[in-house]
């Protein structure tokens, strides 16, 4: 009789896990003047403060005067084909309070929304890999440019993007310390055995009482499909070849660092709804460094350019180089629409240069009936 427990014994047993590196050990980088404390994944170099410049950037210049300030309304027939078209957009409302409801009384309002833009560029620097295929190793045949030194090719302002460069000479070969330069791992899904307990007889040899197992053809276990019975893998992080060519990448990120004041108004309508639409642009100021707005009618916006300039200005210069800012002011059309249906009054808002609806308090929000 087929003795199981023999054929058992023919396999080694099943590991629970391996011990493998999570990580580069420290001495697998070199020392590269000018880029001391720099780790794996940028834990060490950090954004980089960018050096003083040769000569004094220029002054900001005030911004022009812009004496005329409109503010535009809309007509009724817009603000009742914006309701029309809003309340259309909810499949289960009723759409009798937007086309017969009459509108009693139309108020605008002045809101104006101060943006300020800082465009900036930062630079970081962290030890990187790559599998070895002959690319040029360069480590130590010459000192390595600062990380500032190196020439990059900038987007148009405002544009946000993020570059990733090799620091020249500081590439070097390195065994890969995953597979410990044996270019395979160990299979985690049969533990290195090659193969597994059988799924069809859970390692028996058998099934149904004495019938040998057809899967596994008795053995009770059967090769790993993971690794075709090798017992182990190609390695991920070399991808067989042993080797890494290890460097310190450079990120270069250029971000747009924007920030809006909105202007307090009184109409009821919540400042938030205002984030998604545009207004009428009033004021358009671009320098180097822009010069807080001044001689606007409304005290609030010359406060808030005051404010926000003096902070971008200094925030943003402590760990970037500022290329250019940008300051904007829109008015915000908000028009609240009062009108009657059935008897009762209602409102609701028309704003932005989308003609943005809300209309929190419509009458009729559902047009289902309950049989």
């Amino acid at each position: 009789m087929y003795n199981n427990s023999e054929a058992h014994a023919m396999y080694p047993p099943l590991a629970s896990n391996f011990a493998a590196p999570s990580a580069p050990p420290a001495g697998m980088f070199d020392n590269v003047p000018g880029y001391e404390g720099t780790t794996m994944g940028g834990g060490g170099g950090g954004y980089l403060p960018p050096p003083a410049p040769i000569c004094p950037p220029p002054a900001p210049e005030p911004a022009p005067t812009q004496p005329e300030w409109n503010i535009p309304s809309i007509s009724e027939d817009t603000a009742r084909e914006a309701f029309r078209l809003f309340a259309s957009g909810h499949c289960c409302w009723s759409k009798a309070p937007a086309q017969d409801g009459v509108i009693t009384a139309m108020d605008a309002f002045n809101t104006y929304r101060y943006r300020l833009e800082t465009f900036t560029e930062s630079r970081s620097t962290e030890w990187d890999h790559e599998q070895y295929d002959g690319q040029p190793v360069d480590a130590y045949t010459q000192p390595a440019p600062g990380p500032w030194d190196i020439p990059v090719q900038s987007p148009s302002h405002f544009e946000e993007r993020t570059e990733h460069i090799k620091v020249p000479y500081t590439s070097s070969v390195k065994d890969c310390h995953d597979c410990l330069g044996q270019g395979r791992k160990p299979c985690t899904e049969c533990a290195g055995a090659g193969n597994k307990v059988c799924w069809s007889c859970s390692g028996a040899g058998v099934r149904s009482g004495d019938d040998q197992c057809n899967h596994c053809s008795g053995r009770g276990r059967e090769n790993c499909s993971d690794c075709h019975g090798h017992g182990s893998k190609e390695c991920e992080t070399c991808h067989g070849k042993r080797q890494l060519l290890v460097y310190i990448k450079l990120s270069v990120k250029w971000t747009n660092n924007k920030e809006d004041f909105v202007v307090e108004q009184s109409s009821g309508l919540k400042i938030e709804n205002l984030a998604s639409v545009s207004g009428k642009e009033l004021f358009k100021d671009t320098q180097y460094l822009v010069y807080p707005v001044m001689g606007f009618p409304d005290p609030a916006v010359g406060q808030a350019a005051e404010r926000l300039v003096r902070d971008h200005q200094d925030r943003h210069s402590r760990s970037s180089r500022i290329l250019q800012q940008r300051q904007t002011i829109e008015l915000i059309p908000i028009t609240k629409v009062t009108y009657k249906w059935k008897g009762d009054k209602h409102t609701y808002f028309v704003y932005g240069n989308e003609f943005e609806v809300n209309a929190d308090e419509y009458p009729a929000t559902c047009c289902c009936t309950v049989m």
